[in-house]
């Protein structure tokens, strides 16, 4: 039976083995295993790439989240809304700071948070806004912003997921006060480990961002404000520097095999039976994931793995109806359009590396279930 998994991380390390293992070697002969000229690089490659004046590096997504809720400023009574259809650390960081999230439905086309809620869901107690780009996705960043510049409202932009993607010719991450990042192993551009990234274009917040991810020492032992221990490790950002020129030939991948599915299944006569990712004509979607919706989707689901493919469900449950939330209030039926799709989304292999016989096999198994 052939298999094909959900990400195969050593077909896209494995060609880079040499230059990582010496990358490697370099920062053990240093000795700088915190901070230092590899994160230092790392960070002026990066800041060009996603075309901001500054970018940090932090020890992961979570703690860029956290970071740049610190360098806002908010704390207990505060409230931040965004989605309620994301990854736990959306939400988490939020509650972490005591501040309180508010959750916001989805746009069911794009799975990212629905601009049109936006504006009601602010109150006197928002401090900040924080769009998520899901599954590879910019979220629509002219609402956003226009919501952004009538309320005074910071933008705090989650795109964990989004490295390299853009909407109207600027990347995620440069649209808002501060961009979050993470290169967690599964992201297109994953560490070998946990590592993260913020990003921002005001020299003021990117002087307290740095600050923050120490303890708030400048300089050693002497602390300015308080913070964390939000640094990158060396080894990481040595790794992430071998492997980011490689992004856009990866994200191309991607992109190429989105497109071959979309093919695939259309010959295979699956329209109107299962529901494709969209991408905007002004967005281009870097398919962290690519998400299909079928109404039958954990038997879907059930079939694909009796025949080797590896399936995923991002995410079963949504913030505003997961128990840690309860106090505030979430209830089934709230957020309609979010509920449904933790109902019938479900991910498949999209990674670059897939060969056109594991494509054709993943559709074909597709079908089969439909027959």
């Amino acid at each position: 039976m052939t298999r094909v998994p959900l990400l195969d991380l050593k077909a896209q390390n494995d060609p880079l083995r040499a230059p990582i293992l010496a990358a490697i070697a370099k920062v053990c002969d240093s000795q700088r295993f915190i901070g230092g000229p590899e994160v230092d690089g790392l960070e002026r490659e990066l800041a060009e790439m996603l075309g901001v004046k500054y970018a940090i590096g932090v020890s992961s997504g979570t703690d860029a989240l956290l970071a740049a809720m610190m360098a806002l400023g908010i704390g207990p009574g505060d409230e931040v809304v965004t989605s309620t259809y994301s990854f736990f650390a959306t939400g988490g960081c939020i509650a972490r700071l005591g501040a309180r999230p508010v959750f916001i439905d989805i746009d069911p086309e794009t799975f990212n948070l629905d601009c049109r809620k936006l504006e009601a869901a602010c109150s006197p107690a928002t401090k900040a806004i924080m769009p998520v780009h899901l599954f590879g996705l910019v979220a629509d960043m002219d609402d956003v912003l226009a919501v952004s510049r009538r309320r005074g409202l910071p933008v705090i932009e989650d795109a964990a997921q989004a490295i390299g993607a853009r909407r109207n010719g600027r990347t995620a991450g440069s649209f808002g006060a501060i961009g979050c990042f993470s290169f967690f192993p599964s992201k297109n551009l994953g560490a070998f480990g946990d590592a993260g990234l913020v990003t921002t274009s005001d020299p003021v917040l990117g002087t307290r961002l740095r600050l923050l991810r120490n303890h708030g020492a400048e300089p050693k032992y002497f602390h300015k404000i308080v913070g964390g221990n939000f640094r990158l490790d060396a080894l990481q950002a040595a790794v992430l520097r071998v492997k980011a020129p490689h992004l856009a030939g990866w994200t191309g991948g991607r992109r190429r095999n989105a497109d071959r599915y979309r093919q695939l299944m259309r010959a295979a006569g699956l329209d109107g039976k299962v529901t494709l990712p969209i991408e905007p004509r002004d967005c281009e979607h870097i398919y962290n994931q690519f998400v299909i919706r079928v109404q039958a989707r954990d038997a879907l689901r059930t079939h694909l793995s009796s025949r080797g493919v590896e399936t995923e469900i991002y995410y079963p449950v949504p913030l505003h109806l997961q128990e840690c939330f309860a106090a505030l209030g979430g209830r089934p039926g709230q957020l309609p359009h979010a509920e449904a799709a933790s109902r019938e989304s479900l991910a498949l292999p999209i990674y670059s590396e897939l060969t056109d016989d594991q494509l054709r096999y993943v559709v074909d198994a597709i079908a089969e279930f439909f027959r």
